[in-house]
Order: C-alpha cells, then sequence, then structure tokens
C-alpha cells in the first residue's frame, strides 16, 4: 500500500513540474499595444488598499465649525462666499440626511447656490425649498463621526427699508441707503431634536430660527478695498495682507453690519471689548447705549455668570427694530432719536440692556424661539429690572408703569409665536406677564434661592438648547417653596 501511496505522489509532482513549465515559455501576446509618451504627466502611485495603514478616525469636535471665506462688493450689495462646515454628529444616532437653513432663499433670486460637496466629492442629491436645504446621504451618517460641508453661494441683498412679506416688523437683513446688514445670511445646519430637524416657518413676528453652538472663522474682504466701509461683527477682527479675519467660539449666529457711516465709541470692561457704531449727529445717544451696555455686562456678569466672548457690538440700525446675535446686538434708529432725552428713563437704555442680557439667555443658553420664546424674552426682559434696581433704584417704579404695566399685559407667559394673536398680544404675554411671572417667583422663593437658580440654569444650560420642562426641573432643585399657584396663573402648560 505505502509503495502505492508513493508512485501517485510521484505522478502528481511530476504533472505540476509539467505544467509549470509550459506557463514559463508561453509565447507572448501577438499585438503589442501602441504607447504614446507623456513627457510633461507625472503619475503618481496609489497604494492599495492592503497596503494603506488603518486610518484613525479623527475624534469630533465639541461643536460645528464654520469658515466663510467672504467677499462684499458693498456697492452691487452683493456677497460672494466659499464656506465650509465641519460638522460633527452629536446626535446619538446615524443620520441618512442633513438640512440646513438658507434664509437669503426667502427673497427671489437672493441666493444662488453653485456647488456642494460632501467630505471633498460633489453632489447633487440636494434639494432647496424656500428657507429649507435637504441634502441626502448616500450612507448613514454615524454617531461621533464628523463631515465636511463644503458650499459656493453668492447673495444679491434686497433693499431693507420695506416691509418684510413675512413679517410685520422692519426688515434687517439686506441694505439701506447708509448701512448693509448681514443677519442669518449663511446656510447653517439646524438642530437635531428628539429625531427632527427643527426648522420652523417664518412668522410675523417673533424669531422662528433655533441654533446650535458653533465656532466660526469669518475672512472678510471688499472688492474695493480702497471704499471698504466700517464693519462691525461678531467675534473678534485680526486684520491679514488683504482681508480681515473674525473668529468666535461657541456661537449661535454670527452677524454683521457695515456702513461708511459708522462712527466708532469703545470701552473695556474686563478683557471685553465693547464697541458702539451710530450714524452721525447721534454721538451722545451712541455713547449711552455704550454706557448702558457696559454697565449690563458687568452687572450681569456678577449675577448670572461670566460673558463669554471677548467683544460685544452694539450696533444702530437703519430700521426701527433691536435683534440679538452673538457678541452683537441692534438697537432702533429712533432711539436714538427723539425717544433719547438724556436720561436713563427711556427706550434706549432698557433696551440696550435687554439686548445685552441675551448674550446669556439665547447666546450661552439657547431655546426654540418659536415654540417656547419665553425662556428668553422673559429672562431678557426681567434683567431690564435687575439692571435699574441695581443702578438707578429711583427708576424701578417708572420702569413696571412705562415699560411693563403701560400695555396691561395678560396672556399665558408660554404662548408660541404662532399662537401669540399679534405682536402687542405675543410680547404682552412672552416678555411682560414673563416678567410678572419672574417678579412673583423671586418674591416667592427669596433671593439667595432665586439667583442660585438663576446661576445653576446657565450653568446647566449652556451651549445647549434648553426647554420649559428644563427650566422647573432645575428650578425644583433649588426650593421647597410651593410656587404651582403661580404655574396656574401664568402658564398654559404645568410644569413639574
Amino acid at each position: 500500500m505505502r509503495n502505492k501511496i508513493t508512485q501517485i505522489i510521484s505522478a502528481i509532482l511530476l504533472l505540476a513540474f509539467i505544467l509549470s513549465a509550459c506557463s514559463a515559455i508561453a509565447p507572448a501576446p501577438t499585438e503589442t499595444p501602441t504607447v504614446t509618451p507623456s513627457p510633461t504627466a507625472t503619475v503618481t502611485p496609489i497604494p492599495t488598499a492592503t497596503s494603506t495603514p488603518t486610518a484613525t478616525p479623527i475624534p469630533a469636535p465639541e461643536r460645528a465649525t464654520y469658515t466663510l471665506n467672504t467677499t462684499i462688493d458693498y456697492d452691487a450689495h452683493t456677497v460672494t462666499v466659499d464656506q465650509t462646515i465641519v460638522y460633527p454628529n452629536h446626535t446619538g444616532g446615524q443620520l441618512n440626511a442633513l438640512v440646513l437653513a438658507v434664509e437669503p432663499n426667502l427673497w427671489a433670486g437672493g441666493f444662488t447656490l453653485s456647488g456642494i460637496s460632501l467630505d471633498g466629492t460633489p453632489i447633487t442629491t440636494y434639494s432647496l425649498d424656500g428657507q429649507r436645504l435637504n441634502i441626502a446621504l448616500s450612507s448613514f451618517f454615524q454617531p461621533e463621526h464628523v463631515m465636511t460641508i463644503n458650499l459656493q453661494y453668492s447673495l444679491v441683498l434686497p433693499f431693507a427699508e420695506q416691509a418684510d412679506p413675512a413679517d410685520s416688523r422692519p426688515r434687517i437683513y439686506g441694505y439701506t441707503k447708509r448701512q448693509m446688514n448681514l443677519t442669518n445670511w449663511y446656510p447653517f445646519v439646524v438642530p437635531f431634536i428628539n429625531g427632527d430637524w427643527v426648522l420652523h416657518e417664518p412668522w410675523y413676528y417673533g424669531e422662528h430660527l433655533v441654533y446650535d453652538a458653533a465656532d466660526y472663522e469669518v475672512n472678510l474682504k471688499f472688492a474695493d478695498p480702497a471704499t471698504a466701509p466700517i464693519v462691525a461683527a461678531s467675534g473678534v477682527p485680526e486684520p491679514q495682507a488683504d482681508f480681515t479675519r473674525y473668529t468666535i467660539t461657541s456661537a449661535r449666529a454670527f452677524a454683521l453690519a457695515a456702513s461708511r457711516d459708522f462712527q466708532v465709541s469703545t470701552t473695556q470692561v474686563g478683557d471685553v471689548s465693547l464697541s458702539s457704531y451710530y450714524f452721525p449727529l447721534s454721538n451722545a445717544a451712541g455713547d449711552a447705549a455704550l454706557k448702558a451696555s457696559a454697565e449690563a455686562l458687568q452687572l450681569y456678569g456678577q449675577k448670572y455668570g461670566p460673558y463669554p466672548h471677548k467683544t460685544l457690538a452694539i450696533v444702530m440700525g437703519d430700521f426701527n427694530d433691536g435683534m440679538e446675535y452673538s457678541a452683537f446686538f441692534y438697537l432702533a434708529r429712533d432711539f436714538y432719536g427723539g425717544l433719547y432725552d438724556g436720561t436713563p428713563a427711556n427706550y434706549l437704555t432698557f433696551v440696550a440692556v435687554h439686548e445685552t442680557s441675551h448674550q446669556w439667555w439665547f447666546e450661552q443658553v439657547a431655546n426654540d424661539q418659536a415654540q417656547q420664546p419665553w425662556l428668553d424674552e422673559s429672562l431678557a426682559t426681567y434683567s431690564e429690572r435687575l439692571y435699574y434696581e441695581t443702578l438707578h433704584p429711583d427708576l424701578v417704579s417708572w420702569w413696571w408703569i412705562y415699560r411693563i404695566d403701560y400695555y396691561k399685559p395678560q396672556g399665558f407667559v408660554d404662548t408660541p409665536i404662532y399662537d401669540g394673536q399679534g405682536f402687542r398680544p405675543y410680547t404682552n404675554a412672552a416678555y411682560f406677564e414673563g416678567a410678572h411671572f419672574l417678579e412673583d417667583l423671586r418674591v416667592r422663593i427669596g433671593d439667595e434661592a432665586f439667583f442660585a437658580f438663576i446661576q445653576d440654569y446657565l450653568a446647566q444650560g449652556k451651549g445647549k438648547i434648553v426647554n420649559s420642562d428644563d427650566f422647573f426641573r432645575i428650578l425644583k432643585t433649588h426650593t421647597s417653596t410651593d410656587y404651582s399657584d403661580l404655574v396656574r396663573q401664568y402658564f398654559q402648560n404645568i410644569y413639574q
């Protein structure tokens, strides 16, 4: 048997030898391909997958990063942008799409998108309908992974000295005869909360957008540097060779205003540089707005917690509206004119300190401004009261009468903007009844518990988007006093 096996093995080896020999002497192909040399081309070998080391995943950053390389043609009222968003998926689940808000697209011909790429690959799988940009993803975007979104687009700014068809207030975004205002001017990824992208429809009053915190770098230059206007912007300016770089971290919304007519006053509070931008003949009011804002910044830093940024811009808007953004806010032009009497008992002062407080209640602790606007607006309004009781105690009664009770406020504090029944009923409820609720709550539980709660609310909500349940959950940990009757009196929903 052993000899039989040996013979079989020998036969197999002999056959393998013959086959290998045939392969070695196989004839060359009968056709030789023609090769045209290209002396200028350089070919870089691409390593095969098996020879490439396993890549180390980039840790997801704490926040998204927005880089906007921006060129403004001030006289043509146009803007061109090359924008990059480094977006970490902190939603806790895998995503098959991204949703961005594109507010300039609400104006016909106002936004032209020339390209989108994801992680360096151009895509066409997107739709832009009104303010909503939907980007479909070819594969699931996993939690704690990072995606890079690049967009190229141009803006044609609307003339802003007319009412916005979707808003009963004057328009801010756009240009006037002496000012350009870029607010909500770039696409941004909207928050993803409880399985939904949060992008509400615009309304006739109030704010509808909700913002995650993000880091911003805006590299700004003008088409004609020789006639460039003065710029007020969110963030720290750093002049470069032919542009200015603005940076700000953990911010909700980057805004800028530009005008060749701006005059500027500045002051310092600790390491924070405050600048007031105003038009000629408004010097006294511009300085007063700066003074009140600086006082409020210092006060709220003591009452609530530190101001997070290194700059704050106070801007006279060439329209009659006030609005907060990150390290930046507008005050209405009428506040600088006939409504300003040279004393702190006027709209210029209490709206300046109101908008300053939004750097805590909106900027640091964000909320759904459409569905639960009271969370920032009632606190900002009550912050005015804290300013007057601290710096002008003789004017507290005046403030309650003139600012709040003159309008005979009523309604539920937690009224969404869509249920407000008009601008005045909405502000009466969310702003003014909200201030009354906070006053009654403070009296009920005492100053020690009240301010301990406010500081804890800031600490727990900083960098986040909170809701009414969070407010009352944190409040409950700071007092054993029963305030349930106040909740029933002021709110349509009962929060535990």
